[in-house]
């Protein structure tokens, strides 16, 4: 896009809704030596389990200091009420399935307070759209794909399983197409460069879902050999009040059969896992080292306590969206990739009057 004479004030509201709406995920078991290829299964229950720990955290230096103190604190049992999530004993498959809708993204935001600013972003937006290859919105599609077909939304459940089988049923309009991975342990989960067949069909239901070419709904379906009874793991609530006797609850899609599931908001995390463009001391120029975060405006990584980011930088959001809507200056295609996932991402972007 031409850069403009004059900058165009961001927008004090400005809001966009997520292009890509994943359902919760739902956990359930089955044995592998079943004959009807896992149609018996049964739902993985969330239960409570009351445990007696031992005094493992580190102790202050006077108390590290006096043996006696130590042992004192030994003697008090560390009692505890924990939700857990296990297989069955006669089961050791574990299914995860979880629903994706892919939205139209043509630029128009959901608010916007300025309609000038809103006619030069949803240019910005659209003329994005139109590039051909990896300079456009088929990277994204591209990267979203990976992550649905290399099983990184299985987050711990991907580590502990021997091997996965994942299912991708794509509904495009009114036609149906299913796309299948033996085995997604072996899918790299550091990089995007890795393109097969199987990455290209997703990524084509994707972009034909951004570019409102067709109504896309995908189901996603895992399947992973973890081994009888061994635990699993779903989401783990957000415990607010402090006077709750758990230490630890599981999310529960069903209060009545107790089946264990997965935010919706943990998945979406993992699919967006795809911004590889920011820059980091200890990585090389090649980025070959550079490990994929979650698309967020200023890269942050709270497991890690850091933000990759920096306004400092100019390598934020804010910093690349405004001078490419507001003032026409157009970041190199790695960045516009960044932004415009962002956008996708969906979130409150205004810039506050006062």
């Amino acid at each position: 896009m031409a850069k403009s004479t004059t900058a165009q004030p961001t927008a004090s509201v400005l809001a966009f809704d997520r292009k890509l709406e994943v359902s919760d995920a739902v956990f359930s078991q089955y044995n592998s030596e079943d004959k009807h290829d896992g149609q018996q299964n049964s739902v993985v229950k969330v239960r409570e389990k009351s445990v007696r720990g031992t005094i493992s955290n580190r102790l202050k230096n006077k108390d590290a200091a006096d043996p006696t103190k130590l042992d004192a604190k030994i003697q008090n049992p560390n009692l505890q009420t924990v939700d857990v999530a296990m297989l069955d004993s006669s089961n050791d498959m574990l299914k995860v399935n979880f629903t994706l809708k892919v939205l139209p993204f043509d630029g128009t935001p959901s608010a916007c307070n300025n309609l000038d600013y809103q006619e030069k972003l949803t240019h910005a937006v659209r003329e994005y759209m139109k590039k051909p290859g990896t300079d456009g919105i088929d990277e994204l599609a591209k990267r979203y794909a990976v992550n649905l077909i290399n099983g990184r939304w299985l987050w711990r459940n991907r580590i502990g399983s021997k091997e996965i089988a994942i299912t991708v049923r794509g509904h495009i309009n009114d036609e149906t197409s299913v796309v299948t991975i033996d085995n997604a342990k072996k899918l790299n989960l550091r990089g995007f460069d890795e393109v097969s067949k199987e990455v290209n069909t997703v990524a084509d239901w994707i972009r034909a879902g951004l570019r409102d070419e067709a109504f896309v709904m995908i189901e996603v379906e895992a399947r992973a050999k973890v081994g009888f009874g061994q635990e699993v793991y779903p989401s783990q609530e957000l415990v607010l009040d402090t006077g709750k006797t758990k230490s630890k609850e599981l999310y529960v899609i069903n209060e009545e059969t107790k089946q264990a599931g997965m935010h919706s908001q943990k998945i979406s995390n993992a699919i967006r896992t795809i911004d590889t463009w920011y820059t980091y001391k200890d990585q090389d120029e090649t980025g070959e080292n550079r490990i994929p975060i979650a698309v967020e405006p200023y890269g942050s990584v709270t497991t890690l306590g850091q933000a990759f980011r920096q306004p400092k930088d100019k390598m934020d959001f804010y910093t690349l969206f405004d001078k490419w809507v507001s003032k026409g200056e157009a970041p190199e295609a790695e960045q516009q990739h960044f932004v415009m996932a962002v956008l996708v991402r969906g979130g409150v972007f205004g810039e506050s009057s006062k």
